[in-house]
């Protein structure tokens, strides 16, 4: 079990419980999954592109990243329906805690001018959204082997049912908010 895991059943329950005095174990929130999203734009033109861009992911992630397609066409964007535009991956689990670790731990300290990330990305549900600009702050990135510098979306779906348990539960997993 991953230390991350371990440390959640233990002490952030406990936390979580002490700040908003659940009746139930049961409705303490926790992390359900971590969705990362690459939009390729530009691979509407090189599909190489989002080969490599799929092939970073899953360095990132260890899982294998899904290809996703436009829903529509939009002519101003010369997009077709159907069109590979982007890659994906949904991690639960085990490799979710190792994920969330690395990133609060090892990547997100790597970001230059790091102030903390931003503490009202949140969605009304309990899901926080976070952007990272480039995809070189992940240590298993190699600088010579990237084609492009291309940026990702990190949703955290939360069992929360308000945005402040959210933050909280976050917090608890040393997520550096901005003050």
């Amino acid at each position: 079990m991953s230390r991350l895991k371990e440390q959640y059943q233990n002490e952030i329950v406990d936390a979580m419980n002490k700040k908003f005095g659940y009746k139930n174990i049961m409705e303490v929130p926790k992390l359900d999954k971590v969705v990362i999203n690459m939009g390729v734009g530009e691979a509407k033109d090189n599909a190489k592109l989002l080969d490599s861009a799929v092939a970073d992911l899953e360095r990132i992630t260890g899982q294998k990243a899904v290809i996703c397609k436009a829903k529509k066409s939009v002519a101003n964007f010369k997009l077709r329906e159907g069109m590979s535009i982007g890659c994906k991956v949904t991690l639960r689990g085990e490799k979710m805690y190792e994920f969330v670790d690395r990133l609060i731990n090892l990547s997100l300290p790597r970001v230059r001018d790091f102030r903390g990330v931003n503490p009202n990305a949140f969605d009304g549900r309990g899901n926080y959204a976070l952007g990272i600009k480039e995809q070189l702050i992940f240590p298993e990135i190699e600088y010579d082997k990237i084609d492009k510098v291309r940026g990702m979306d990190i949703i955290f779906v939360t069992t929360a049912k308000t945005d402040e348990e959210a933050r909280e539960l976050l917090r608890q997993f040393n997520m550096p908010f901005a003050k």
